[in-house]
């Protein structure tokens, strides 16, 4: 068995390995300095004591939100000024009541005491903002992610009515483009004031992205060109996600590594790209609702059971896809299973669209041949694993 030391002393072909996480923030950030310069001219009015727009920013995952607005961030912050830009994760904080929290525990530690509810947190914020005469953007990432998201931003937004000094102003950012349908028409009305849609990246851009992050990773002519052209042609082909690219890369050089190789070819990018797709399937699924996750248990199951009409439904190399209302009662019987009550049709029609949007299944309508109209569904992952996880993940609930 090997010891920490001679794993360590073992060469490698990493030259600096963090580069190529996601959450790494290179000083240039390709293809969005329009995208940069556009949120900054938008909360500039907070640095001259003027209260700044509220924005929504939405988009696939890996089109750069984040980053951009973390940029904003950072030189928001050298300019030394009365204003804060408060970033809030809304994945960890997913409640009305946790995003309060986590603003007082960074700004107000001395009133972050157990026990108090939503209101002394929110009166206390809003003390502060109008004593120190504050004008406060709030960054709330991943912000369909919170549980109660019309009372949050109706309560902070209305809450300028209430200021005599200072403000708050939000940026909402969400990777579900049908995000704005679920709002309540007065938080539609207050956080619509600017919007701004990142696009996808195309496979030039993610060359160029993978290119700067290879050289700075594992060192100039590290990594060969038919490897950065595959890695960026399947993201570009998946979703255009640059997180999805950027994971193909560092697992083909930890392939690399185990192999002891010092080049990284085309070969290990296809061998990264078959973990790579399961572990994103299972972040994706790991943080979806309870009842997308129960859909997606339920079309899991009847895949590996088998339709009742596969002589009917079409097949490709991939598997046979399943009629729409058989996945409904499928879904309806795994709601049984985990005591959860059963969503009307109409929802199940919204969560397979999610699901469709987010890649886990694939939908098409069913065309001649077929009694009526029906919306045919195949799961996009191997079924018995999705089953597994999400079994995994709604027991553990």
């Amino acid at each position: 068995m090997q010891t920490f030391s001679e794993m360590l002393s073992k060469p490698t072909i990493f030259k600096e390995r963090n580069v190529l996480f996601p959450d790494y923030i290179p000083d240039v950030l390709p293809f969005r300095q329009a995208e940069i310069e556009r949120i900054m001219r938008w909360v500039s009015p907070a640095l001259k004591d003027e209260k700044p727009h509220n924005i929504l920013i939405y988009g696939k995952t890996g089109t750069g939100k984040t980053a951009c607005v973390k940029v904003v961030k950072k030189k928001f912050d050298e300019m030394n000024s009365g204003a804060i830009l408060a970033y809030v994760n809304c994945r960890i904080y997913n409640s009305r009541y946790r995003v309060l929290q986590k603003i007082i525990k960074d700004y107000l530690p001395e009133l972050d005491k157990a026990g108090f509810g939503v209101l002394f947190m929110y009166e206390g914020l809003m003390a502060w903002v109008q004593k120190k005469a504050i004008n406060l953007v709030l960054v709330l990432d991943e912000v369909d992610m919170v549980k109660d998201l019309d009372e949050l931003i109706y309560s902070l937004t209305r809450s300028n009515d209430e200021l005599k000094s200072g403000s708050i102003a939000l940026i909402g950012i969400s990777n579900k483009l049908t995000f704005k349908e679920g709002l309540d028409p007065r938080s539609k009305s207050t956080l619509y004031e600017n919007e701004m849609v990142f696009p996808p990246y195309n496979a030039e851009q993610l060359q160029s992205i993978l290119k700067q992050r290879a050289d700075m990773g594992f060192g100039e002519g590290k990594v060969s060109e038919p490897a950065i052209n595959l890695a960026s042609g399947i993201a570009a082909h998946e979703t255009g996600d640059a997180r999805y690219a950027l994971r193909l890369l560092l697992k083909a050089g930890e392939i690399a590594d185990e192999k002891g190789l010092l080049y990284i070819t085309d070969k290990e990018i296809d061998l990264a790209r078959k973990t790579v797709e399961l572990d994103v399937a299972a972040e994706t699924i790991n943080t979806l609702p309870q009842h997308q996750q129960i859909v997606l248990y339920g079309i899991a199951a009847i895949s590996l059971e088998g339709s009742r009409y596969s002589k009917l439904a079409p097949q490709d190399e991939e598997g046979t896809f399943i009629l729409s209302g058989e996945g409904y009662e499928a879904y309806s019987k795994a709601c049984r299973q985990f005591g959860r009550k059963k969503r009307s049709a109409r929802w199940f029609r919204e969560y397979l669209h999610d699901l469709e949007m987010l890649g886990l299944v694939t939908m098409i309508e069913s065309g001649k041949g077929m009694r009526g109209h029906s919306r045919l569904i195949k799961i996009a992952y191997a079924p018995a694993q999705v089953k597994a996880l999400v079994e995994k993940n709604l027991i553990a609930r």
